[in-house]
């Protein structure tokens, strides 16, 4: 899969939703994870975190959203349930990305959703668990980025193969094999 993405929560409190995030974000290939104002200790995240996330990825553990810079290009998409959020199944993903919700039982700030350059909404009756929803986001991102076969016209149908991307060998790899055809014609 092309690009990057990054994830973090605004003002998490639970480790273990922390810990659960950063192992999915770990699992589904984040290149960079990131706290705003969070109130848990490192240590107990460890105990949500088995895939020992922490150990090969980056955490910024920000005070304040204000600390917060993106590389040149990443886009910051906010995930809250409000009226104006783009549907996620309508969502096209930027291809350099950072992820941020709300912690639990609260949303994002007014401060974090205005520095948004997207938000998106899982379209549910009612909020789901933090770490479930950086899940579905990510699953998402990976569905819809990622090269996959087409889904069967049937249900349970057999799948199609993967799609060639339509590009041709490298360059410098053509280049190569032209002047050893080239080569080996002169002899």
């Amino acid at each position: 899969m092309r690009g990057y993405f990054g994830i973090g929560i605004e003002g998490v409190s639970k480790p273990m939703n922390l810990g659960g995030l950063l192992r999915t974000a770990h699992a589904f290939g984040a290149s960079f994870l990131f706290t705003i104002g969070a109130v848990v200790n490192r240590r107990d995240i460890e105990h949500a975190d088995t895939s020992s996330a922490l150990a090969s990825l980056p955490l910024h553990e920000l005070t304040t959203l204000d600390e917060l810079q993106l590389p040149r290009g990443c886009r910051l998409v906010g995930v809250e349930l409000v009226d104006d959020a783009i549907a996620l199944p309508s969502f096209r993903h930027p291809m350099q990305a950072a992820y941020v919700l709300g912690a639990e039982r609260v949303s994002l700030s007014p401060a974090a959703l205005a520095r948004c350059d997207h938000v998106v909404r899982i379209p549910t009756q009612f909020c789901v668990n933090v770490a479930l929803a950086g899940a579905i986001v990510m699953y998402d991102r990976m569905i819809c980025l990622g090269r996959f076969a087409e889904r069967p016209v049937r249900a349970g149908g057999p799948p199609a193969p993967v799609r060639a991307t339509g590009h041709g060998e490298p360059l410098w790899l053509g280049k190569q094999r032209r002047r050893q055809a080239a080569s080996g014609a002169r002899r």
